[in-house]
């Protein structure tokens, strides 16, 4: 386990355990505050179990995801990581990014 742990604090360019556990916190506020959010925005459309599901994955697509982003962000600056989830978020973005030409 401790060596699943270093590689990973390696990949994520994380220096001590204390901002593993910190980056990990806010991994975990952001995604139930997002559950929230998304509760309250769906109830707003109208978007219930009756909704087609292709429907809600679309509206989770548009409305959500960025929302999520947005909020890692924030929660990461409130608590001192702005830094981690900027260089995250921005590799998150060259994986999704299909124009792309490999060098």
């Amino acid at each position: 386990m401790k060596t699943f742990l270093r590689r990973l604090k390696e990949k994520w360019g994380i220096t001590s355990n204390w901002q593993f556990v910190l980056v990990n916190i806010i991994f975990a506020i952001t995604g139930s505050i997002t559950v929230y959010i998304k509760r309250s925005v769906f109830q707003l459309l109208g978007i219930g179990t009756e909704t087609p599901f292709l429907s809600k994955v679309f509206y989770y697509l548009l409305l959500i995801t960025p929302l999520y982003f947005i909020l890692l962000l924030a929660i990461g600056s409130l608590l001192g990581q702005f830094r981690f989830f900027w260089n995250f978020e921005k590799i998150i973005f060259r994986r999704l990014d299909k124009n792309k030409r490999p060098k």
